[in-house]
Order: structure tokens, then sequence, then C-alpha cells
């Protein structure tokens, strides 16, 4: 059993309340007596610092929702000069001005230490090979994903994002023994081994550390079995710092994510109301950051849907979360139905002749909106398949699934879809980026 900060990551409940407590205090007064929007906000509450002395306390104040930090593009949320500022990241936003994150010195070694402490959750130890193929640049992934290995004690290549031929010959010729990406593109590298009839004895990896987009059980079913790693989820977003908020450990996969919630305090909320829900409810996930300098934020309001609670059987006492669900600005409502993409994706976990490749369009239909399921017929089946039947999508076997397909569907989520069946390869795939899953063409 390894851990990277044995003290910080077992402390007792009530060293850590203590400690949460302090460090809000701290971070409290500090936005009230150096950025004015955080002053403005708890005046218009009628609040003072003193008045939120515990994390019990937190939800006297609102929340604080991403328009907010794009109102105060760029340096209006800094508790410090630009010059002390030792970073800067934006997000990855596709429209107008980007989300601005800043980072002391002090938040780069936090930011560090919260992504070591992953690494090592993940599986990985000091001196080990890290194929680092998320993006670098403005984008928190790649730099913060290199840091935390660093400081691991771990060898990295810095691959960044894209350029597969290069990502399996590097990753044969060094020996990679971890890879970091998103899950959809270590499908697309799997993916990748298995039609260059790659020999697996050439492969060396052991660890997959996947991040940046909501996945299942499924795709880590089939990314296991394609690179022949354990595979384990890493969360974060640039508002809070970054990859390393939580994570998974390598050996309590499917139990949740740890959340460091020393540096990191989380709340679940109702989604319509802003409620607080109690463990185990289902969720907006609030994240008030304890411990960063530049750019501390209150009761931040991610969007992501998820549950928190506190495993009493784990090696770590932090609290840990579910699995994203989704995004609350993501949500398909269909025919008065919530729908999440991550739904369709549990069932294709269930039909072995379907690869875990799909997509969703969503169309409207008159009055109606519809939903139809794109998915892959698995590729080694087509294959074998091939051989057989001039018209492989058109084969009982296939023709079964996608019945399958459908009624799983209905009674699972408690809609009816369309559903078409495609040769592999296309759909399409992530060339290293997040990959978006749903096509919403109501809005063209």
């Amino acid at each position: 059993m390894s851990f990277f900060n044995r003290e910080a990551e077992t402390m007792s409940l009530s060293q850590l309340r203590r400690l949460q407590n302090e460090r809000l205090q701290d971070k409290v007064n500090l936005l009230y007596n150096r950025v004015a929007f955080y002053r403005e906000l708890m005046t218009a509450q009628g609040l003072v610092p003193g008045d939120i002395r515990t994390t019990e306390d937190l939800y006297k104040l609102p929340f604080t929702k991403k328009d907010a930090l794009r109102q105060q593009y760029p340096f209006g949320l800094f508790t410090c000069s630009r010059s002390e500022v030792a970073r800067l990241h934006c997000s990855s936003g596709t429209t107008g001005k980007p989300i601005v994150v800043g980072y002391t010195l002090n938040d780069v070694d936090l930011f560090a230490e919260v992504v070591a402490r992953s690494l090592s959750a993940a599986g990985c130890r000091p001196g080990m090979l890290l194929q680092n193929a998320y993006g670098y640049g403005l984008f928190t992934g790649g730099l913060g994903l290199h840091y935390g290995a660093e400081k691991l004690g771990m060898t990295v290549l810095p691959i960044s994002g894209g350029g597969t031929e290069k990502q399996l010959m590097l990753m044969q010729d060094f020996q990679s023994e971890v890879i970091c990406c998103t899950p959809s593109y270590a499908l697309t590298l799997a993916e990748e081994i298995r039609k260059k009839a790659i020999d697996r004895s050439r492969i060396n990896l052991k660890y997959a550390v996947l991040g940046a987009e909501p996945w299942t059980e499924s795709i880590r079913a089939a990314v296991e079995e394609g690179l022949g790693v354990t595979a384990t989820n890493i969360y974060g977003l640039s508002e809070i710092i970054g990859p390393g908020v939580s994570q998974e450990d390598y050996e309590e996969k499917g139990s949740g994510s740890y959340i460091w919630e020393d540096h990191f305090y989380p709340e679940v909320v109702d989604k319509d109301t802003g409620e607080p829900l109690p463990y185990g409810e289902q969720g907006v996930l609030v994240f008030t950051t304890l411990s960063k300098e530049a750019m501390p934020l209150l009761r931040y309001w991610t969007n992501d849907i998820t549950s928190i609670y506190y495993d009493k059987s784990a090696k770590r006492t932090h609290i840990k979360m579910a699995p994203i669900a989704g995004r609350a600005d993501d949500m398909l409502i269909i025919r008065g139905v919530n729908l999440f993409h991550t739904q369709v994706e549990a069932v294709l976990e269930h039909i072995p002749e379907l690869s875990a490749n799909y997509q969703l369009v969503v169309t409207h239909n008159g009055t109606m909106d519809e939903v139809e399921v794109k998915v892959e017929a698995e590729a080694s089946l087509f294959e074998a398949l091939s051989r057989e039947h001039t018209e492989v999508l058109e084969c009982e076997r296939l023709r079964t699934a996608m019945a399958h397909l459908r009624k799983k569907i209905k009674d699972d989520i408690g809609l009816s879809m369309n559903a078409s069946l495609s040769e592999p390869g296309a759909i399409p795939r992530s060339e290293g980026g997040k990959l978006n899953r749903i096509a919403d063409l109501r809005k063209h």
C-alpha cells in the first residue's frame, strides 16, 4: 500500500475538519479584503468574514458561477498583483473570452502535490516512465500531470496530445509504463494497436490515468483489454486547480475517487434549488478551494453531476465522489426524460457485439425531439463476420444485438430511440482532446 503523503491522506476526520475550517477562515478573509467581487457579494448578503467560521456556514454564501469568472476577465479575481503570479492558464472554452486561472509559486507546488498524490493512488511509482498525452499550453492537463509526475519522481515523456503514429512508436521504443490521456484517446490508441497488429509484448504499459471527460465501466474494460493496463480516473477542472482534484485508487476501482479535501472542500447541491444534498444523493458538485493563493474560489458551481460519500472500508479517510454522470447543461431532456450520454454508454457495456465508440444525434421532428444512437460493430467480430457475409451489418447476430440495444435503452432509460449500426472507424475518434459524444442538430 503506497501513499504519496500518508499523513495528509489518512488524517482523522476531526483533524481534517479543523484544518478545513482554519483554511476556510483564511480564504474568506483574504477574498473579502482583496477581491472586490467577493466583498460586494458578501455585502449584498449582509455577511462579513466572521459569519463564515466553519464549512457548515458555507451555505450562507451564494455560488460562484462561470459567468462571474468571465465577467472578471482577465485578472479581476486575483488576490495578488499580476507580477506575483507565476503561471497563467486558460479554460478551453469555444466562445468568447476564456476563463483565466492564475497560480503563485505556492499554487504551482500545490498543483504538483495533488497530482503526485493522484498518480501514486493510480499505481504509479518513482522511476516509472510516464507518457503524457494530455495537451500542453493553456490547457491545465499537460503541465499539471507533468509537474506532478516529476514531483513523484517519475520520468516524463511530454509528447502532448495527438500524433498517434508517434505515440505508438515512442511507447514501444521507450517502453512507457504509464499513459495519461482522455479515455476516448486511450480507445483510439488501443484501436490502432489492434489495426496495426502490433505485438502486445512490445507494449510495456501498466497503468492508464484517464480524465477530462466522463467515462464508464465499458470504456474502462475496453481500454484495459486494448492496452493491457489498469485504468483509473483522474478528475479536475481549471477553475479549481486542474487535474488532481480527485483520483480513483487502482486497488479500489469502481468504488469512487478520493477528493483531496484538505485542499478542496466539496458539496453536492440540487441543480434546480441549490440546496445542499445529503451524502450519496446525486446533484451538482460545488467546490471551495482552501489552499490556493492567487485565485481561491468560494462555492464554485462545477456543473458536473455526481454524488459524494465516505467509504469506511477505504484505505484513505478523504471523501469519495462517484463517476461524473454528465454536466447539468449537457443533460438532454427528451420527451420529459432526463438523459446523459453515459447512460447509453453503460447499456453498451452489456452488448459485446457492439463497440464502446458511439454518438448520440439529437434532432427536432415536428413538435418532438428525437435521439438516434449511432454505434459501431465490435471490430474483431466485424472482421470475422466479413469473411462469411457480404452484407456484414445485416447479419443476424448484429441485427439481434441492435434489437437488444433498443430494448435495453427502453427498459433501463425509459426512452424509445432510433439506433443505427456502422462499420468500425465510421464514428469520430479522439485525436488527443476531449470527444463530444452528442451531436445536437437542433441548434443548426
